[in-house]
């Protein structure tokens, strides 16, 4: 077994590194001392090296840093070519991506230039008896879990936001900081511009209102962002209102949308598909508002109150205004 250990593609904007990282270092950490193995990290961009040490404290035995200005801007196409040759260099047993918009372009792109399997938005990650990595993830719409085990080496993953814990800071730990040359790369690819700013991300809020299909109409989202703005959350919706086109896919809670663990969840007219229950259901305090009793989202409720969305909604707003 030439291959041995765990690296992390470090995603960040700016120097920041994005959470999604310190809960893969989390896992990656994990795997490793499992096999008495290292976990290494691959930091790209520009300005970028100050990050290095933070990613130490949270788990990194190496993190090897490409700074340069012309990674300033996410380019998957110049990313790859880094990546590729690190992969070659160090030798991973596994390489692990966040199953966000730059990990989603990456890693497709790095697994077909090594010739490795990749299996893409995993929920866990678990290292059977054989050593081999067992990859868990939704399929079919997020009604079934597949259990994948990669032939390739090495097994490359996309790991979604939420679904494995961070690991702890030990900002007396040390590591090895390796400044890499960079590839450069003529992508052909120029960024014109950025888009507007979303809203906060349901993954990472704290709270979280999510409707369900109590909703009567498209435009009663309205209600629902009064009662998310009063508590400063989120607007979150289950699968039937987002596949009937009233909110975007990006508020979806749930396993096939985003898995949430806020520290308060709020279901109003939400009944709690088992999917939806799968991608919430360890969210600090649960508060479901529905006007059946028997909606699955109560049994696990820390408070349920059965009632009319539309008479309760503007009731808790004009309270939390008070």
């Amino acid at each position: 077994m030439e291959n041995k250990g765990v690296l992390i593609y470090v995603e960040q904007e700016g120097g920041r590194v994005h959470p999604i990282c310190f809960e893969l270092l989390g896992k990656g950490r994990e795997l490793a001392d499992k096999t008495g193995s290292k976990v290494s990290c691959a930091l790209l961009g520009s300005g970028v090296s100050g990050a290095a040490q933070e990613l130490v404290a949270f788990g990194a035995d190496s993190v090897y840093v490409y700074d340069d200005a012309s990674l300033a801007t996410f380019d998957p196409v110049a990313q790859k070519q880094n990546l590729v040759g690190l992969i070659a260099e160090v030798k991973p047993t596994v390489v692990m991506f966040g199953a966000t918009f730059a990990g989603k372009a990456l890693a497709p792109r790095v697994a077909a230039a090594i010739e490795a399997g990749l299996t893409s938005n995993c929920t866990a990650l678990e290292l059977q008896n054989d050593g081999s990595l067992l990859q868990v993830r939704p399929a079919f719409t997020g009604n079934f879990l597949a259990h994948i085990k990669t032939k390739s080496v090495p097994a490359m993953v996309t790991v979604r936001y939420r679904a494995v814990e961070a690991g702890s800071r030990d900002d007396s730990r040390k590591g090895e900081i390796v400044k890499k040359d960079v590839q450069k790369v003529d992508s052909g690819v120029k960024v014109l511009g950025k888009g507007a700013p979303k809203e906060a991300s349901i993954a990472a809020a704290d709270i979280v209102v999510c409707a369900g299909r109590g909703l009567k109409k498209a435009e009663d989202f309205a209600l629902v962002k009064q009662l998310a703005d009063a508590l400063g959350g989120v607007v979150g919706a289950t699968r039937p209102l987002v596949d009937d086109g009233w909110i975007s896919k990006d508020h979806q809670v749930g396993f096939s949308g985003t898995i949430v663990k806020p520290k308060l969840y709020v279901g109003v007219g939400v009944s709690g598909s088992p999917q939806h229950l799968a991608g919430m259901r360890e969210s600090g305090t649960i508060v479901a508002i529905n006007s059946d009793p028997s909606v699955a989202l109560f049994r696990i409720a820390d408070y349920a109150v059965v009632g009319d969305i539309y008479e309760i909604i503007p009731q808790m707003v004009g309270l939390l205004k008070k």
